[in-house]
């Protein structure tokens, strides 16, 4: 499993729709640059495919402004794929839009039914020994109840932990660098949720850098966090950096914009 929580063969990403400057935002800076968003999104699904991977780009959806964030709609795991029921109600119909993607790969998919459930893919980290699940204002209790049931014939621990108050997601957060090393904002990472971890930290005033990935042998990190990206590479690792600076106004980063996984043969 130590591999499979970093190294995948496959993506699925979704095109910006022009819809995505009514996309949910925590704090109001601005409305998103289409266009730039769209190069930014370009420049990401190379990044990927750079690493032999296949990426599978899906079609803008105007109906859903934040189905770029596909992450949230699904968790991809070995055995197979968990449909999410997103807690924002304007974003459920994302979720029903990939589940059929999903099972076209995969053939085995469970969903969360709710209808008391929410959870969303943007709170959940993948480690190699545990899958951590943060509570937040979009992923509640009976979200991760119904989680840790469906998940644990395939052989899969959850483990409850809590986001900072006023933080979107637990990835806003942190990211897997690898099966046991995060890289977590100092916020978080006090509240002892990796105290089982190695942790590499934050830049004092670069926490939205903690929004990375580990996609086989790279980290994709946003630009424009020249501390933070040194700090990861003097742990030894490669960091590639994508342009953010359209998804960042919609509170996205390089984890949200892809459902990253391995298919079972």
């Amino acid at each position: 499993m130590t591999h499979a929580a970093t190294h995948f063969t496959h993506a699925i990403t979704r095109r910006p729709a022009p819809s995505i400057i009514a996309g949910l935002r925590a704090v109001d800076i601005g409305s998103p640059d289409l266009a730039l968003m769209q190069a930014h999104h370009a420049d990401y699904i190379a990044a990927l495919r750079a690493t032999g991977a296949t990426v599978i780009e899906l079609p803008a959806l105007d109906a859903y402004p934040d189905s770029v964030f596909v992450e949230d709609t699904a968790l991809c795991l070995p055995q197979g794929a968990v449909i999410m029921r997103p807690g924002a109600p304007s974003r459920l119909g994302e979720a029903a839009e990939m589940a059929p993607h999903l099972a076209a790969l995969y053939g085995n998919i469970v969903t969360i039914t709710g209808p008391d459930s929410f959870i969303e893919g943007g709170d959940i980290l993948v480690t190699g020994t545990e899958i951590l699940v943060g509570r937040s204002a979009r992923t509640n209790a009976a979200g991760i109840a119904e989680l840790t049931a469906l998940v644990a014939p395939w052989g899969h621990t959850v483990r409850e932990v809590h986001t900072p108050p006023g933080v979107l997601h637990f990835k806003t957060d942190c990211s897997l660098l690898d099966a046991r090393t995060i890289l977590a904002t100092p916020r978080l990472a006090a509240s002892g949720c990796f105290d089982d971890y190695f942790v590499v930290h934050t830049a004092q005033g670069e926490e939205a850098a903690a929004n990375a990935i580990r996609f086989n042998d790279v980290v994709l990190m946003a630009q424009g966090f020249a501390a933070t990206r040194a700090a990861v590479e003097s742990a030894g690792y490669t960091v590639v950096e994508i342009g953010n600076s359209e998804c960042a106004k919609l509170d996205g980063g390089m984890s949200c914009l892809s459902l990253r996984f391995t298919p079972k043969p």
